[in-house]
């Protein structure tokens, strides 16, 4: 199987991971395959049975020379017949041996089952009928032996495929649960999980560990177990038909599995330092690439390329090392085959010429050549499952280790979840109180302290400060992405902590900063808070975002697929679907995370045309820098360093000169200027004469 180098190459380059926790990892994937132990158990017997298969075929093919062959030679020959035997004693050492024709009382199960196949239909024979057989006989009886190794040749085979087949039959529900259940808690954490944990590796965990898992289910458990119990088998076998000649015959064994795994960690290690390599030339060629025009503009051309080479040239050098332990396994592994083969050959000729019986430590076996060839036909099977072992545990490893860190993310417990006995949240009015709320991301380092204001139904929030005052964290607190450390956050006089998250979320609309559009139509991206709408709907919430009008020429309209993220639109694009989709959710508190920010002024003021039809009776808190937003809102909180400093309406705010004042003389102010100069600039370009 692996003896095709590229494919060894490939395996041995797969990155080695080691488990740390192997009974408790391997106790969870028994749960998942509990609803699936009759396969596991049909499994184990197609894998016993065509594993005993494979070790019953050599020795039928001695049986083949110790009852056939060799009583033929001597028949037909005479003398010159018993030295194609090895004399006299040789022949009479076949006749021993041969077991299909022995006294069934003193025969094991296996002799006596598979006597029973090979004369099935008539009575079995003795030594003396076989010996006094004529030609027409011993071909009748040899075609029944050469029938039944072709059916054992052929039913292993079958077997093999079969146990592979259910195995990965079973493996893939498993998997197919594991990656649902790893999708459905991925839902669960709370947000954050996500600051802390890089997406990269939360989508490692669902694809690079659960193809580790799949790899193993599919073949390399059932081939490493396989592989196993053909060594032990042999070993067993070989051991019950004569002591000395098998100690003799396995003396290579030893050698050869060391070999094997000095052989693969070897490649192994050079495969981990080429991928490392790998990784700096990746690293050099992209920062080349980023910054050719610096490269260029400073004459360093010529250094980057040295320095590129100097790294690429480290990359050979490990591949080429790597390949070279890769190549040289399978031709020592060969070597070593015929060292073996060597052995059992040379040291059964001996017995067989000189008529002497192996002795050792007081035991004494008569050897024959039947028995030669069945020793040779074991040694031969040592090859492939020592390397089967070798090469595939890597992926079994991989697979318990893949499976520590999924089951490591499922016992991810979400920092923010219901309580138990939390209530449905009624239908909201959009009463929001902040009492006395604290929060914190990292334990000690606050980032609200004692922040405490009212909402009354229907107000229009706005919350401003600079960069990093908690803007953002004050609306994360309403929908419960982000738990209060300290106070409470309520709705209607209910600690949004007593309610359910799905009952609660479900009430709140969000338009954030950046907008995300999934992978699908127009249509779909719209409908995504409100599944159920009909398309009437959909449309009549993108004319109140005023995104109808370009969507209408997109090529497909309402059906036009979007690109990854909603690529193809521009940011202003993507932020009014995203309010029509906040707009067809219909939700009693509204969140704006400076949902304007990307769209002109005109189109600003269309939305917000929409908008005080759409928040009339609704709840909104704005994070916003545009000031009509600000120029609206019913109450204005200033934050600075997490805590509010000031608070009122807009004209309030400016009237006391402070923080805010401050704060608009060098945003706002600057904002309108620019537009008092965009509209001067086009009255002046309309009074000029054509």
């Amino acid at each position: 199987m692996f003896g095709d180098a590229s494919r060894m190459r490939e395996m041995l380059s797969r990155e080695q991971l080691k488990p740390k926790n192997v009974g408790e990892t391997l106790a969870r994937f028994g749960q998942y395959f509990g609803a699936y132990w009759p396969a596991l158990v049909v499994v184990l017997a197609l894998v016993l049975a065509s594993t005993w298969m494979q070790v019953t075929t050599p020795e039928m093919i001695g049986q083949v020379v110790d009852c056939y062959l060799t009583p033929a030679a001597a028949n037909a020959f005479g003398g010159a017949g018993a030295a194609f035997g090895g004399g006299a004693a040789a022949e009479s050492a076949a006749q021993s041996n041969c077991w299909l024709a022995a006294d069934s009382a003193t025969q094991d199960l296996t002799h006596r089952f598979l006597r029973q196949v090979v004369y099935l239909g008539t009575e079995p024979p003795a030594a003396t009928d076989l010996a006094a057989l004529d030609a027409g006989g011993r071909i009748a009886g040899l075609t029944r032996v050469v029938l039944t190794i072709v059916a054992l040749y052929v039913g292993g085979a079958l077997l093999t495929g079969a146990g592979f087949f259910v195995m990965t039959w079973a493996g893939q529900h498993v998997l197919r649960a594991l990656r649902v259940d790893v999708f459905r808690h991925l839902h669960r954490l709370s947000q954050g999980y996500y600051t802390e944990h890089e997406a990269g590796d939360l989508m490692s965990r669902i694809t690079n560990d659960a193809t580790a898992v799949e790899q193993a289910f599919g073949f390399a458990l059932i081939q490493v177990f396989g592989a196993a119990l053909l060594l032990v088998w042999i070993a067993y076998n070989m051991l019950a038909r004569s002591v000395p000649f098998a100690l003799l015959s396995m003396i290579v064994m030893p050698v050869m599995v060391v070999a094997t795994f000095w052989f693969s960690e070897q490649a192994r290690r050079e495969f981990r330092r080429s991928r490392r390599e790998m990784g700096s030339v990746n690293a050099e060629l992209q920062e080349s690439i980023a910054a050719v025009r610096e490269v260029q503009a400073f004459n360093r051309a010529e250094e980057n390329i040295e320095r590129f080479m100097v790294t690429n040239a480290a990359n050979r050098d490990a591949n080429v090392r790597a390949v070279a332990y890769t190549a040289a396994l399978a031709p020592t592994l060969e070597a070593l085959g015929y060292v073996a083969l060597a052995v059992v050959t040379g040291v059964g000729g001996y017995s067989l010429l000189t008529g002497q019986a192996l002795e050792f430590a007081g035991m004494s076996s008569t050897v024959s050549l039947g028995l030669v060839i069945t020793f040779l036909g074991y040694v031969q099977r040592f090859n492939q499952p020592i390397q089967q072992i070798a090469l595939l545990w890597t992926n079994v490893q991989n697979a318990i280790a893949g499976g520590e860190r999924i089951f490591g993310l499922l016992d991810e417990k979400p920092a923010v979840q219901d309580r138990p006995g939390a209530r449905v949240m009624p239908p909201i009015r959009g009463a929001v109180e902040f009492k006395d709320a604290s929060a914190e991301y990292q334990a000690g380092v606050p980032v609200l302290h004692g922040v405490s204001f009212r909402a009354e139904p229907g107000q229009t929030i706005a919350i401003v400060g600079p960069t990093g005052a908690g803007k953002t964290t004050i609306i994360n607190l309403i929908p419960r992405f982000w738990d209060v450390t300290g106070g409470s956050v309520t709705i209607d006089g209910l600690d949004v902590r007593d309610v359910t998250l799905e009952s609660l979320r479900r009430q709140i609309g969000l338009v954030l900063q950046d907008t995300f559009l999934f992978s699908a139509t127009v249509m779909e991206n719209i409908r995504f808070g409100r599944p159920e709408a009909t398309d009437e709907e959909v449309i009549a919430a993108a004319k109140l975002a005023h995104a109808d009008t370009f969507i209408e020429r997109l090529p497909e309209k309402y059906q036009t697929v979007l690109g990854e993220r909603g690529s193809g639109l521009s940011q202003g694009q993507r932020q009014l679907i995203a309010i029509a989709r906040a707009a067809l959710a219909n939700p009693r508190i509204l969140i704006l995370d400076e949902a304007t920010s990307s769209v002109d002024t005109r189109t600003e003021r269309l939305i917000q045309k929409a908008f005080d039809e759409l928040l009339e009776g609704r709840t909104s808190f704005v994070i916003a820098h545009r000031l009509s937003t600000i120029r609206n809102a019913d109450l204005i909180l200033v934050l600075k360093a997490g805590e509010i400093i000031e608070r009122g309406r807009f004209d309030e705010l400016l009237a006391q000169r402070g923080f805010f004042y401050e704060l608009y003389m060098s945003q706002f102010r600057a904002q309108e200027r620019a537009q008092e100069i965009g509209v001067n600039g086009r009255q002046g370009l309309a009074s000029q004469p054509a």
